[in-house]
C-alpha cells in the first residue's frame, strides 16, 4: 500500500511537470457519491442465515480526475477512494468471493499493475483507494496510442453485451458512469473513409500472481461503413480462447437495429453467442421517450433443467466467465427491455425488465434520475426478482436442503456531487 500512496502523491506533481507550459493546475474534475443500499432475503434464502431478513449498507465513491498534456502527448490519472460499510460484507466472509457473492469492491490481484491499496478491512467496513485510470496517450492526425490503466467498450449490445469482454457492466447495473479500468496497450488508426482499426492487448496475472500469456487478451477490430450501415469485424485471443465476432448497426425507418454474433473456440468446442436489439425514440404527449428491446443468446448458459449446484460446478466455461465479470447470466435465452421517459428536463424514469425465457423468471427494475440542482444528481432504483424457487431470479438450489440462493426486493439511492 505504501507504493500506491507514493504513486498517488506523485501524480499531481508528475502532471504539473508535464503540463507546466500549458496549464497551472492538472486537476480536471471529480465527484463525491454517497450510496445507500437495502436488500431483503426471503425465508428460504441461504443469505438470510448470514445477514438476516434485511441487509443495509452505505457506500462511498470519491473520484479525482487529473489530466495533463503537451502537444500530442497527454497523461491521465484518476484517483479513487471507495468504501462499503454494512451488513452484506458478512456474506463475503461466510460464503467467500465467487459468482454467488461477487467481490464488493475492486482489487488488483489479477491486474498487471497493483494500484489498489486497502485502508480498512473489518467485519463491517471495507475502504480502499486506487488509481482507476493511469495512462499515457499519444494522439496524432490518424493514430492514437494509449498505454496504462484504461477502459475500452466494444460491442453493440445495449443491455447484454457479450462482445464487451473487458470489464462489462452488469445488465442491471444502476450507476454506469465509469467502468473499471484494465492495464493494456490500446491503438487506433483512422482511415480517410471514416473507418478505423483498433487494437487492444490486456496483460493480467494468473492465480499464482505471475504475469502470464495464458490470461492475456489480444484483439483487433475493424469498424467500417458501407451501404448506409456500420459494421464491426473482430478477431481476438482471450484467455487462450480464439474469438471471432461480426456486428453491425442499421437504421430501419425511425428505429435503429444493432447486433453481434460471436464465436468462441474453447477447450470444449465452438460456442456461439449473439445479441440483437431494437431502439426507437418518439415524443408521445410531448414527452421524450426512448425504448429498447433486446434478445440475448448466451452460448455458455445452462438449460433450465440444469440449474443444480452440480451442473453449475461442472459448467467451468460459464462459471469462469461469471467469476471474471464477463457474463452475468446462468441461462441461455434472455429478453431485455427498457423504457426511458423524460418526465421533465430534470427527471427521467426508466423501467427495465430482464427476462429469462428458459425458466420464466425475471428481474423488474425501476430507475429514477433527478438533477436536483447544478452538479447534484440523485439516482434511485428498486429491484424486484420474480419467479418460483429453482429459477434464476426466483432462487436456484444452494445444495443445502430447504435453502436457495434467493434474494427479495432491494433498493438503491445515490447522491452524486460533481466538482
Amino acid at each position: 500500500m505504501a507504493s500506491l500512496r507514493a504513486l498517488a502523491c506523485a501524480i499531481p506533481a508528475l502532471c504539473c511537470a508535464l503540463v507546466a507550459p500549458v496549464a497551472a493546475n492538472p486537476f480536471e474534475r471529480g465527484h463525491a457519491k454517497g450510496i445507500l443500499l437495502s436488500a431483503s432475503y426471503p425465508d428460504d434464502s441461504l443469505f438470510r442465515e448470514s445477514v438476516g431478513a434485511v441487509a443495509n449498507d452505505q457506500g462511498l465513491d470519491l473520484r479525482f480526475n487529473f489530466s495533463a498534456g503537451s502537444g500530442a502527448w497527454q497523461l491521465k490519472a484518476d484517483y479513487q477512494v471507495l468504501g462499503l460499510h454494512g451488513d452484506s460484507l458478512e456474506l463475503r466472509r461466510t460464503l467467500g468471493n465467487s459468482f454467488v457473492v461477487p467481490l464488493p469492491l475492486p482489487d488488483d490481484d489479477r491486474r498487471w499493475f497493483d494500484l489498489t491499496g486497502t485502508i480498512t478491512d473489518t467485519d463491517d467496513t471495507l475502504l480502499v483507494h486506487r488509481l482507476d485510470r493511469l495512462h499515457l496517450d499519444y494522439t496524432g492526425e490518424k493514430a492514437v496510442l494509449r498505454f496504462g490503466r484504461q477502459a475500452v467498450s466494444w460491442g453493440n449490445g445495449l443491455i447484454y453485451n457479450p462482445v464487451d469482454f473487458f470489464n462489462p457492466f452488469d445488465p442491471a447495473a444502476i450507476d454506469t458512469e465509469y467502468k473499471f479500468g484494465d492495464d493494456m496497450l490500446y491503438g487506433q488508426y483512422l482511415l480517410d473513409s471514416g473507418s478505423d482499426w483498433q487494437f487492444v492487448s490486456v496483460h493480467r496475472r494468473d492465480d499464482a500472481g505471475d504475469v502470464s500469456t495464458d490470461v492475456q487478451s489480444n484483439a483487433i477490430k475493424f469498424h467500417g461503413f458501407g451501404m448506409d450501415r456500420e459494421y464491426d469485424l473482430l478477431l481476438a485471443e482471450h484467455y487462450n480462447d480464439t474469438v471471432v465476432a461480426v456486428g453491425g448497426v442499421a437504421n430501419v425507418g425511425d428505429a435503429v437495429l444493432r447486433g453481434d454474433v460471436m464465436l468462441t473456440d474453447t477447450d470444449d468446442g465452438m460456442v456461439t453467442s449473439l445479441v440483437a436489439n431494437w431502439s426507437w425514440s418518439w415524443t408521445p404527449g410531448g414527452y421524450n421517450v426512448s425504448a429498447v428491446a433486446e434478445y440475448f443468446f448466451n452460448g455458455f448458459g445452462l438449460r433450465q433443467s440444469e440449474y443444480t449446484p452440480e451442473d453449475i460446478a461442472d459448467a467451468s466455461e460459464l462459471t469462469e466467465r461469471i467469476n471474471r465479470g464477463e457474463l452475468f447470466t446462468l441461462g441461455r435465452h434472455y429478453l431485455g427491455g427498457s423504457l426511458q421517459v423524460e418526465v421533465t428536463p430534470l427527471l427521467n424514469i426508466t423501467p427495465n425488465v430482464f427476462y429469462n425465457m428458459g425458466d420464466g423468471s425475471a428481474l423488474a427494475q425501476v430507475v429514477a434520475q433527478w438533477d436536483v440542482r447544478e452538479d447534484w444528481l440523485l439516482l434511485m432504483a428498486a429491484n424486484v426478482p420474480l419467479g418460483p424457487g429453482g429459477t434464476e431470479y426466483g432462487g436456484i438450489d444452494s445444495g443445502i436442503e430447504g435453502l436457495r440462493l434467493s434474494t427479495g426486493p432491494s433498493a438503491f439511492v445515490q447522491l452524486a456531487i460533481y466538482f
